[in-house]
């Protein structure tokens, strides 16, 4: 709201008169400012009792002023635009009364006479009598009239009241069902928020789970590889001790048929001499060295199956349906 300093003349005509008269209506009473005006941090000005109502039905636990226990601030919206306004342990009382307001009020009472809305009022006639005002209410019909229709018309059975009375106590009512509906709404709003941050903890949550469970199975993997690797340098390490002894059997039977060939090439040799007495000067050492090489034992070879590695298989269906069978531990949620 933006009172300047030269708003007198804004005070000449009646058309300037309505507009001064909205620009002085408090949203939630929706009445003239009554005084003390308090203005908010954004600048939005409210009766400071409707402030207070507002504020109570949004901090229901919050000590009223007079209290004998000191009570922390509370917070409410503000019902313009709705800003947050957060207020120290001196509530409303604690918010700065607008002084212009309340003076430009002051002047505007001063310079009319009329009531709020008056003109409006003044204008509505009744439809029966085209000479009378509205100025009651039947509360049966729930519907306003005027004295003739009470007096000789359709409302002459009804119960009625007056247009005034009727329209403080349902202006009452409105305002209280508006400062319900804003302290509802920062509830909501409050349960909202709430409810985002419960939803942003789960995300959270659920993250730092999932990294606890990659490195729970990362761990596992870990040991299967270190198991895996032992295993195979297990079979690896009988693999070359029977692959030496095998090697070594190979070397001791070439060096056997080496010799034997050598032997039987000079064997025959000697079977060609022609002269005889040559013949038996070489036979004799040579059928000596094949008897001698006939009578080396050559039956070491590695026992049937030496070749097997099936003794190294293993088993791990056990381990496999174990490993299927993790699930997250019970009674933590």
């Amino acid at each position: 709201m933006n009172f300047a300093v030269g708003f007198k003349p804004l005070l000449g005509t009646s058309q300037n008169m309505d507009s001064l008269e909205k620009q002085l209506i408090c949203p939630i009473c929706l009445e003239m400012f009554t005084k003390p005006v308090v203005i908010l941090p954004c600048q939005h000005n409210l009766c400071r009792k409707c402030a207070n109502d507002i504020f109570q039905a949004s901090n229901p636990l919050w000590q009223s002023r007079g209290s004998t226990s000191v009570s922390s601030g509370g917070r409410f919206r503000c019902p313009s635009c709705r800003h947050e306004v957060v207020l120290d342990r001196h509530g409303v009382y604690g918010l700065q009364r607008n002084l212009l307001v309340e003076n430009i009020i002051d002047i505007y009472k001063q310079e009319s006479s009329r009531p709020l809305h008056a003109k409006a009022e003044q204008q509505l006639m009744c439809e029966e009598h085209e000479d009378e005002k509205i100025n009651i209410y039947c509360l049966s019909c729930e519907a306003p009239t005027c004295s003739m229709c009470k007096v000789f018309g359709a409302h002459k059975d009804c119960e009625v009241a007056p247009l005034s009375n009727v329209y403080k106590r349902q202006k009452g009512e409105l305002s209280d069902g508006i400062a319900m509906l804003v302290a509802g709404n920062d509830r909501i709003q409050a349960i909202i928020t709430q409810m985002e941050e419960i939803c942003k903890t789960i995300e959270d949550n659920a993250r730092r789970q999932k990294q606890h469970l990659c490195l729970r199975f990362d761990s596992l993997y870990s040991i299967l590889e270190e198991r895996k690797k032992e295993l195979l340098q297990e079979i690896g390490r009988e693999q070359e001790e029977k692959v030496q002894r095998v090697r070594e059997l190979i070397r001791q039977y070439g060096d056997h048929l080496e010799v034997s060939s050598k032997l039987v090439e000079s064997a025959i040799q000697s079977m060609e001499e022609p002269q005889m007495a040559v013949y038996l000067q070489q036979s004799k050492e040579l059928i000596k060295k094949i008897t001698d090489m006939s009578k080396v034992s050559m039956s070491s070879r590695p026992e049937p199956g030496y070749e097997n590695m099936d003794h190294f298989s293993v088993n791990v269906d056990h381990v496999a349906e174990m490993l299927r069978t993790i699930e997250f531990q019970t009674g933590q949620h």
